[in-house]
């Protein structure tokens, strides 16, 4: 047999074996993910009453906070499609609810905001908010900046969405809004993308208002991972313009859970951070956060947190902890990190991670 026909002969089936692993590999690993029993089973038909969460023990009336969407559709000239972020609307939603305060939605044009609903992230809360006809007829017919009373309001709640990045930053009644609130020690919230709605803030003595404030919001890397050409795209990449503007930046983990609060101004670098974020503007407010069971959602979180902070072992206990309660893990959002890392050649880490979703299915 002549040598190039060796070469052909090996290469094919060294391809042959490769994709032979990689298939079993790839079966093996969504075995690691699905779960014995769908967690999610009629989740779709979830309603606000099917929520213990909401039932009202006596809490009283606290009065309104004001949550604002973004109007815009489009990112830029992209083409791509935008709108605010239905889970960071929802959850917020329902915290506010639950500990007292009426929520009102507003947005920089009033009337129907277009919606940005990511299946994979959409749980049993976000479900019921899309079911519950009031907290529908609010987002469909939201309020217009333009008309918005601050002195109504215990606080403002900027809901994240890329589009936020385009109608936020220069709007003047949110600077406004902003201003006010602040001033008179209300509580100002932003999550994700809407922190772009205080780059642009000026108080009264003409000082900035994030000169010298501690923030958060989607960072730069978090941003260049799922849109390599952002820069071309938004009008500024928002954790530069928010140094720009003066404030010290908190950087968290890629993706996962991560609040500041500085004063009476909260703010979370991405959805994973919404829980936080609203609790912590009702504790600003001087209330203790109603207790609410913690999602599947929440403990992964908790757990790549751990990762991150103190490695494979920690992270470890605290799975088996909560495997050991009986409490669900969401591994699909294990699985998502895993991936993750490997796209950014982190092989460690991606070898860490499913070690953690081997673990996690071997106690089911």
């Amino acid at each position: 047999m002549s040598r190039t026909k060796k070469i052909i002969k090996w290469s094919v089936i060294t391809i042959v074996i490769l994709v032979i692993s990689l298939t079993a590999f790839g079966y093996w690993f969504m075995g690691l993910i699905v779960a014995d029993k769908p967690m999610y089973e009629g989740i779709t038909k979830t309603r606000s009453s099917d929520l213990t969460y909401l039932i009202n023990d006596s809490v009283e009336y606290r009065g309104k906070i004001l949550a604002v969407v973004t109007s815009t559709a489009e990112m830029g000239t992209s083409g791509k499609s935008t709108g605010y972020e239905l889970t960071e609307l929802s959850r917020a939603y329902y915290v506010f609810m639950a500990n007292g305060f009426e929520v009102e939605v507003a947005s920089p044009l009033g009337g129907q905001p277009p919606v940005v609903i990511d299946d994979d992230d959409v749980g049993s809360y976000d479900y019921a908010f899309m079911n519950d006809s009031a907290a529908q007829y609010k987002v469909n017919n939201t309020l217009a900046l333009a008309d918005i009373t601050a002195s109504d309001y215990a606080g403002v709640y900027f809901v994240g969405g890329k589009g936020a990045m385009f109608d936020f930053p220069d709007n003047a009644s949110i600077q406004n809004l902003v201003r006010e609130l602040y001033e008179n020690d209300k509580v100002v919230g932003a999550v994700c993308h809407g922190p772009a709605a205080l780059v642009n803030v000026s108080l009264s003595d003409g000082k900035a208002l994030l000169a010298n404030k501690t923030v958060s919001s989607f960072t730069n890397e978090e941003e260049l991972f799922l849109i390599p050409d952002a820069p071309e795209i938004f009008p500024f990449m928002l954790q530069t313009k928010l140094i720009e503007s003066g404030a010290s930046f908190q950087e968290g983990s890629l993706y996962l859970e991560n609040v500041v609060t500085d004063g009476n101004l909260i703010t979370g670098q991405n959805p994973w951070s919404t829980w936080a974020v609203a609790e912590s503007m009702i504790e600003v407010l001087g209330y203790t956060p109603k207790p609410r069971t913690i999602t599947a959602e929440e403990i992964s979180v908790a757990i790549l947190n751990m990762y991150a902070r103190l490695g494979y072992e920690q992270a470890r206990q605290l799975l088996a902890k909560n495997l050991n309660e009986g409490t669900p893990i969401h591994r699909e959002l294990l699985a998502v990190h895993s991936i993750i890392s490997a796209m950014q050649w982190k092989l460690g880490t991606t070898i860490d991670l499913i070690r953690l979703l081997a673990y996690a299915k071997s106690k089911k």
